[in-house]
């Protein structure tokens, strides 16, 4: 049977176990970003999955997060069974996470497309991210080819890792495929001026697609002791012994990304004929599909007000407030009005027991804020 013509479920992951430690105070351990609506009235996460819904099913829906956000991520995915929340003893990196949820996966579905997103990005045009996705998927269908969202730069951005794309390589339905010639580093602000000019470089959302059975044959190829660990967690799903041997196994696998761990290594290697099944196509197998959808990673304080300002030097107020002589502030207090006189370029964020103060240009170190009080063991503010 042909990869085009086998049927496949295609199945949502989302990754939700981050902290959101720049959005402080308003993310905590058990609130963290995308639990929070940072930029509309429902959470990052809910919003996530309703844009995915034109894409997969409620029933095809997981997550990979950790204990302390477990209960909250359920109450968020209204739909997705209970036991699609998988929660991680402890924090182990992209390339584990992924890897508990592909043996999930491959034990309810035998194979599957595997679509992974993060939970906490914001997309502007989701008709045509869904779009996308759908060519993602189309992609993904083949077997050994690994598929990555790229996200068209709009300024030279240092923060994030880029994708320099090779030859056209594939036609899909609404979309073009490029082979990727290889994945870097965060630049510094020359590279990134280079590379945001010169057309041939995306930025990296951290959104992948694969068949379950490619994932899995990469991860054993690449870290072979994590996928013999997360292989021997396989036999105990479903089963009671489940809980105790992912408390046990989990913090044993490797700390790594899926980028170092998978892509950056396929990728070096060009054809991989024979890595996931038979009949796996020759030539290159990792591929990025440009996203132009209106995407940010909202990162910080200042993300979300550059998001949300009708004009560069407007006020930002999630409640009632007066300004004068205030321009480019963000203020949130919904509880109480707000009144600002002659200040520029602030965030101001109060909830119950913090007030954060800063300039817009500084919003990037508001984690050093969470640091410093983990340092110090102050565990009520975190």
């Amino acid at each position: 049977m042909s990869a085009k013509r086998e049927k496949l479920v295609s199945c949502a992951v989302l990754l939700a176990g981050g902290r959101g430690t720049r959005f402080w105070p308003r993310s905590r351990i058990r609130t963290p970003k995308q639990l929070l609506n940072i930029v509309g009235s429902e959470t990052m996460l809910r919003m996530t999955m309703g844009r995915l819904l034109g894409v997969c099913e409620a029933r095809n829906f997981w997550a990979v997060t950790n204990e302390e956000q477990a209960a909250g991520v359920r109450r968020e995915l209204g739909g997705v069974s209970a036991s699609h929340i998988l929660a991680e003893p402890v924090g182990r990196n992209t390339a584990a996470a992924i890897g508990l949820a592909a043996i999930h996966l491959a034990h309810e579905h035998g194979d599957a497309l595997m679509g992974v997103v993060p939970s906490d990005s914001y997309v502007a045009d989701a008709r045509h991210y869904r779009k996308t996705i759908r060519a993602a998927l189309e992609a993904a269908r083949t077997p050994g080819r690994l598929v990555v969202l790229g996200i068209p730069p709009t300024r030279p951005e240092t923060g994030y890792g880029y994708i320099e794309k090779g030859p056209a390589s594939l036609r899909l339905s609404g979309a073009r495929a490029f082979q990727v010639k290889r994945f870097t580093e965060k630049p510094d602000l020359a590279t990134a001026r280079r590379y945001a000019g010169s057309g041939n470089y995306f930025w990296n959302a951290g959104m992948f697609f694969w068949r379950v059975s490619t994932f899995l044959e990469n991860l054993r190829r690449f870290l072979p002791a994590t996928h013999a660990a997360l292989s021997e967690l396989e036999q105990t799903i479903g089963t009671r012994k489940y809980a105790s041997a992912l408390r046990q196994i989990y913090p044993k696998l490797e700390n790594i990304s899926v980028d170092y761990a998978v892509m950056e290594p396929v990728t070096r290697r060009g054809a991989t004929r024979g890595t996931a099944a038979k009949g796996e196509a020759a030539g290159p197998q990792v591929f990025v599909i440009p996203a132009n959808v209106g995407w940010s990673d909202i990162g910080s304080w200042a993300a979300v007000y550059e998001l949300l300002a009708a004009k560069p030097v407007a006020n930002v107020s999630a409640g009632a407030s007066f300004t004068l002589d205030a321009s480019g502030n963000y203020l949130w207090s919904p509880k109480k009005f707000v009144g600002a006189v002659g200040v520029r370029d602030l965030v101001v964020v109060e909830t119950d027991d913090a007030l954060l103060i800063c300039s817009r240009e500084r919003s990037q170190d508001v984690g050093k804020i969470v640091k410093w009080l983990e340092e110090r063991k102050l565990r009520r503010l975190l």
